[in-house]
This record gives structure tokens, sequence and C-alpha cells, in this order.
């Protein structure tokens, strides 16, 4: 099932030092992190937020370019959440009932767990929502925003530390450490900039239905909605 690597001028050293890493095999334990807006779902959780909120389109052009990297992560979302506040908590049923799973999500850690591996999940997004999916999909490891609320409605602000891509990058090597995971039988799949990192440093990168930046950046690549593809690139 392993495919070979393919040759890109103008690779960066980074990209080139990841592909001369091992693919990761299912034949042992392993560990896969993947981002969850429009990776493990097809949606992105703050756009439906702020959809909720009437401010949806406003929200989304700034999704877009934090994905693309042309804007800072944390001012981005800190930016987003404030156009939130006064949403009553009830806001993550009506979403998370608009919410679906990637085709192919559910069967690829189902494969995944057949073979001993681990599965984790990072996100920019939050752990309102990103909790119910974990719960659904028996997702081993997770690691989101929190939203602050006070008397049943958003406060617009962003509890603790918000999760960058420095922040995925160092919860795929903490969670290979706890699981005893080799970083060779690691693998990591994203859309967005904030995932490059992550990529970067596992055992297998995938760039998922990517933006530009990120699919420049990754070893491989899977341009069709389907997760299931990820299985193609483990020997």
């Amino acid at each position: 099932m392993s495919q070979g690597f393919p040759t890109i001028v103008g690779m960066s050293d980074e990209t080139l030092q990841a592909l001369e890493t091992s693919a990761p095999t299912l034949s042992r334990p392993g560990l896969l992190v993947m981002d969850v807006d429009s990776t493990l779902i097809d949606e992105e959780v703050i756009d439906e937020l702020g959809a909720a909120a009437g401010c949806g389109g406003k929200i989304a052009h700034v999704t877009e370019q934090a994905m693309r990297g042309e804007l800072d992560f944390r001012e981005a979302l800190r930016a987003r959440v404030a156009l939130l506040r006064g949403l009553p908590v009830s806001v993550f049923d009506e979403v998370y009932r608009r919410l679906h799973f990637t085709n192919g999500a559910l069967a690829l850690i189902d494969a995944l767990h057949a073979h001993g591996w681990k599965v984790g999940v990072v996100s920019g997004g939050f752990h309102e929502v990103v909790d119910r999916l974990v719960a659904d999909a028996h997702i081993d490891h997770a690691l989101a925003n929190r939203l602050g609320a006070a008397d049943g409605t958003l406060t617009g602000e962003v509890l603790g530390e918000i999760v960058t891509k420095d922040v995925k990058l160092d919860a795929l090597r903490r969670w290979a450490a706890e699981d005893g995971v080799p970083m060779d039988q690691t693998a990591a799949v994203g859309d967005g900039a904030n995932d490059i990192p992550m990529i970067l440093a596992a055992g297998l990168g995938v760039a998922f239905c990517a933006k530009p930046r990120t699919r420049a950046a990754a070893p491989h690549a899977v341009d069709e909605r389907d997760l299931r593809k990820v299985l193609d690139f483990l020997s």
C-alpha cells in the first residue's frame, strides 16, 4: 500500500527531511493525529457559530485568511470569537446537529484501531463541539480551545492557551510519548497552514484537501474528500 515519494522542484529542506523518514506501518502500533475542521468533519465550526450569530460571512472570510496563513492565528481567532458574544450556549447543540463526518473518517479510525493504532485530534475549534465528535468517533486523544461563558451565554473570549501550530505539534509529540509510539510510527493529517509543523514532524504527513500553502509543504496530499485514502500511504 505504500507509495513512492514525489519529486517536487523547490521543495523546502524541512519537507525533504520529512520525506527521508520511512513510512509508518500498520504492522506495528502507531498514532494518527488529524485536524478537525474541514478534515475530520466537512464544516468549519467557527463559521457555523458565526452563521448562528448573524455574522457568518465576516467570520468565514477571516477563517479563510487564517487557514491560508495570511493572518496571525491567535488574533484571528480572538477577533472571530468576540463576534459570538451573547450567543446562548445552547447554540452548540444546534451547530452539532449540522456537522458531518468527512467521508471515510469513521472507516479510517476503525481501521487504525483494528491495527492497534491510537487516533488523536487537534483543533483550533472548540472543546464544546470537539468533545462530542470524539465520543461519537471513539477518538483516543483530543485538544481544542475553550470558550468563555457566563449566565448561559458566550462571553466572546477564549479561555486558556490558544491551540496554534506549535501547540498542535507539541500535542503530536506528547501523545506519541504517552502511547509509547516512536515518531516514525506517527501520521498527521490536516488542511490548514497551522497544520504544517505537525505534518512535517510526523513519520507520514498528509495534506487533506488542503490550502495551497499546506499542500505545497506536505510530503503527501489527498485531493479527494475521502479520509480512507490516508491508508494508501501506510505499508
